[in-house]
């Protein structure tokens, strides 16, 4: 039977490469982000496989509502991935934007707790895997970077996430990337790591068998 994994920051970037190989590795996908339009013609591009829920991560009804629709129309919900998030447009506690601060912890943190929140009820069905997207910056200090914290939220609750799932045989994993070359960095970074790079760490993650918890992964370039 068809497995679906449920993407959260899906139009672009990590999100979009990991929709692709798990459509080529023989996945449903649900694309969850707030851009309909990419979204769509990510769609359009990967064919029946894959079913578009537009909506914010921020927002627990919008995740509910989605991951419901998705386990109707493809019949369950066999893994998720918790990719959303974003940096800072100006770093640093005295120099960054208090409301753009707030955003991206709310982004960055909350948004991968409502995650968890509303795909948990569907993976327990399933004794399926929840994969969370953290960073080379949350294992190690980055002087005054704000982000990095965050990304050290991220590696603390999936290590605590991980002990509550595998009670019913769930997993929960992070996959944690150094530079990669997408949309975060306004330059671009194409000697690092590619969106492509992630997205088979994530599959290899999401389709080990039962017998393995991968735990993390922590990809760097080489360069």
């Amino acid at each position: 039977m068809t497995q679906t994994l449920f993407i959260t920051g899906a139009s672009s970037g990590i999100g979009a490469a990991t929709a692709r190989a798990a459509v080529a590795a023989g996945w449903n996908v649900a694309l969850f982000a707030r851009s309909a339009d990419k979204l769509s013609a990510l769609a359009k591009e990967l064919g029946d496989r894959a079913m578009v829920v537009s909506g914010d991560a921020t927002d627990i009804d919008a995740l509910t509502a989605a991951a419901a629709q998705v386990a109707d129309h493809f019949g369950g919900i066999d893994a998720a991935y918790a990719n959303a998030g974003r940096g800072l447009s100006k770093p640093g506690t005295e120099a960054g934007d208090l409301d753009d601060i707030r955003g991206m912890i709310d982004l960055n943190v909350m948004g991968v707790v409502l995650t968890a929140r509303a795909l948990l009820p569907h993976l327990r069905k399933t004794r399926g895997t929840l994969v969370l997207t953290g960073s080379a910056a949350g294992r190690q200090h980055i002087k005054g970077s704000i982000y990095g914290a965050t990304k050290w939220f991220v590696h603390g609750y999936a290590g605590n996430l991980a002990e509550e799932m595998r009670e019913w045989g769930g997993r929960c994993c992070v996959v944690a990337p150094g530079m990669v070359d997408t949309a975060f960095f306004d330059d671009g970074a194409p000697d690092k790591l590619q969106p492509d790079d992630v997205a088979a760490a994530v599959i290899h993650m999401i389709t080990a068998p039962d017998r393995a918890a991968i735990r993390e992964v922590y990809l760097m370039p080489q360069a």
